[in-house]
C-alpha cells in the first residue's frame, strides 16, 4: 500500500525544512572552526534572550498545557537553561584546548594530540512536557561545540514552538539555528535529514523508530527516551521524609516528566505509613486542584484519556485507586487528574508495564531488600532511580548493584540540573550522554593527531623486511 500523500503544506514545510538544512550545511563548510569567542557571543545572546522572553514563554508553555505552573517552568525550564550556559560559557576555552597524548617510544620522534571539532547540522527533537528545557538544553551543548542546530518542536506545544522561533530569531539566523514545526509527517522527514548528529528525547518506540532513520544516513543518535524509574525505600528509612521528596518528583508537572518516580518500592510493614504520609504531602502541596495555579494540567485530551483509561483497567485488576483531592472538587470539565496513589492489582496491568508519565503512583510492597533488588533487575533499565535510606554503605552498595541512565540518592529528578554531571540513559532508556562537558564532546568529533616533522624515526620498518634492527625491534617490543 502506497503511503499518504502529504497535503501541500505539510510538503512545503518540508521542502523549508530541507532548504533550511542545505543553507546550514553551507554555512557550516564557509566557517568550520568558530573561535571560543564566537561561541561564548552566541550563548551569551541565548542566555539575554531567554530572559528578555520569559513571559511570553511561561504563557505560551501554559496555553500548551491548558495550565501550566509558572513557578514550574521558572524552575525546571528557564532556570536550568540559563544556569547551563552560565556554566558552559565559563569553561569553552578550557574545553576546546587540543588535548596532549602519549607516543610510545616505538613512534618517536613525533607527537600526538586530540582536537575537538564541530560535527556540522545538529537535529534536536523535543517533546511536549518540558518543551523549552529539551531544546535549549541540546541547543547549549551543540553550539558550545561550534555547531549548527535546527530543533524540531512537537506538534502538542504549538504556542511555545512559535515563541521559541520568534526567541531564537531575534538571536540568530536560520543558518545558525532554526525551529522547525509541523504534524507527524514533518517529524518523520526531520529525522531522515542527514544530520551529522540527532539528539532525540521522547518515548522508547518513537526513539526506535528516529534511529531506524537515522542509520539510513549512518546519523549518529543520542537517545533520551525514560522507562519506569523506581523509588527504593530502605527498611530503616523515616517514611515522612521519603514521602515528601517522592510527592515532589511526582507532583512536579503533573508526573508528566521523563525521570519521575514510576512507582515505589515500599517495606511491606510500611506501606499503610507511606500511604498516610504520601495523601498528607500531597494535600500539603496540592490543597485545592482545579483553579490552583501550582498544579499542572494534562497536555491534551488524548493524554488526559490515556491515564483514564490505565486506572479504569487496574481498578477492574482488583487495584485500590487513592485520589488525593484534598477540596474533593469537581474536576470533570478540566484535564486534571488529581494525585493517584495505587495500591494491589496485577503487576502485568499497563500501570505497571509502560511508562506512566502522569500523576499517578503504584506502591510495591517488599519483604527484604534483596527482593526488591531482584524486582528492579527483572525489569528494563529505567532512566532514573531513586534510592531513601541514610546508611551510607548501603548506598554505596545499591548505586553498584543497580542500573539505570542516573542516579538520586534521598531526592527525585534534581540529578538531572546539575550541570557538571553527564546525563543520559541506558538500554531501554537511551543511548548516548550530554550536558555540560559530556554536551561538549558529544557534539564534538575529538579527532586524533600524530605529528613528526623532518626525521623519520619509521624508516627502520619500512619494507623490505628481513633485516637485523627489525628483529631487534621486535625482541624490545615484543615481551
Amino acid at each position: 500500500m502506497n503511503a499518504a500523500q502529504p497535503t501541500p503544506a505539510t510538503a512545503d514545510a518540508i521542502d523549508a525544512m530541507q532548504g533550511i538544512f542545505q543553507q546550514q550545511q553551507r554555512a557550516f563548510r564557509a566557517a568550520p572552526m568558530p573561535s571560543a569567542e564566537q561561541r561564548i557571543n552566541a550563548l551569551n545572546q541565548l542566555k539575554q534572550a531567554l530572559v528578555e522572553h520569559q513571559k511570553s514563554l511561561i504563557a505560551a508553555i501554559s496555553n500548551d498545557f491548558g495550565r501550566r505552573s509558572a513557578d514550574e517552568t521558572l524552575l525546571a525550564e528557564l532556570m536550568p537553561s540559563v544556569e547551563a550556559i552560565k556554566y558552559t560559557t565559563k569553561r569553552i576555552r578550557r574545553w576546546m584546548k587540543p588535548s596532549p597524548r602519549h607516543v610510545g617510544m616505538a613512534f618517536q620522534p613525533g607527537k600526538a594530540r586530540v582536537i575537538y571539532q564541530p560535527l556540522g547540522v545538529v537535529g534536536i527533537i523535543v517533546p511536549w512536557n518540558y518543551p523549552l528545557y529539551l531544546a535549549i538544553g541540546p541547543l547549549v551543548g551543540a553550539l558550545a561545540a561550534g555547531n549548527r542546530a535546527m530543533i524540531k518542536m512537537s506538534e502538542s506545544t504549538p504556542e511555545t514552538a512559535v515563541a521559541l522561533r520568534q526567541m531564537l530569531a531575534g538571536c540568530f539566523g536560520e543558518d545558525q539555528v532554526a525551529v522547525v514545526t509541523g504534524e507527524v509527517e514533518v517529524g518523520q522527514a526531520f529525522s531522515k535529514l542527514p544530520f551529522d548528529h540527532l539528539l532525540f528525547t521522547g518515548g522508547t518506540e518513537i526513539g526506535r523508530h528516529v534511529m531506524r532513520a537515522a542509520a539510513e544516513n549512518l546519523t549518529p543518535v543520542t537517545l533520551e527516551l525514560g522507562g519506569k524509574s523506581p523509588a527504593l525505600i530502605a527498611p530503616d528509612m523515616p517514611i515522612a521524609d521519603a514521602a515528601e521528596r517522592i510527592a515532589f518528583g511526582k507532583g512536579f508537572n503533573a508526573g508528566q516528566t521523563c525521570v519521575a518516580p514510576d512507582y515505589v518500592l515500599c517495606p511491606e510493614d510500611k506501606l499503610d505509613s507511606l500511604v498516610d504520609a504520601l495523601h498528607h504531602r500531597l494535600s500539603k502541596m496540592y490543597p485545592t486542584l482545579r483553579d490552583n495555579p501550582d498544579y499542572t494540567w494534562i497536555i491534551n485530551q488524548r493524554q488526559y484519556q490515556r491515564l483514564n483509561n490505565w486506572l479504569q483497567q487496574a481498578e477492574s485488576e482488583g487495584a485500590r485507586l487513592i485520589p488525593i483531592n484534598p477540596a474533593n472538587e469537581d474536576l470533570s470539565q478540566t484535564r486534571i487528574i488529581p494525585p493517584t496513589l495505587v495500591l494491589g492489582g496485577d503487576h502485568q496491568m499497563t500501570l505497571m508495564q509502560e511508562e506512566i508519565f502522569g500523576p499517578i503512583l503504584p506502591i510495591v510492597p517488599y519483604g527484604n531488600l534483596q527482593q526488591a533488588l531482584d524486582y528492579i533487575a527483572d525489569r528494563p533499565r529505567p532512566l532514573a532511580l531513586y534510592y531513601f535510606g541514610y546508611d551510607r554503605q548501603e548506598q554505596r552498595r545499591i548505586s553498584e548493584l543497580t542500573h539505570a541512565g542516573g542516579m538520586c540518592i534521598n531526592d527525585t529528578i534534581l540529578h538531572v540540573a546539575q550541570d557538571d554531571m553527564p546525563f543520559g540513559g541506558i538500554g531501554p532508556s537511551g543511548m548516548g550522554h550530554y550536558h555540560g562537558h559530556e554536551g561538549f564532546l558529544t557534539f564534538s568529533k575529538a579527532k586524533g593527531i600524530y605529528i613528526k616533522q623532518r626525521f623519520n624515526g619509521a624508516r627502520p620498518i619500512y619494507p623490505p623486511y628481513g633485516g637485523k634492527l627489525l628483529q631487534w625491534i621486535y625482541k624490545l617490543f615484543i615481551r
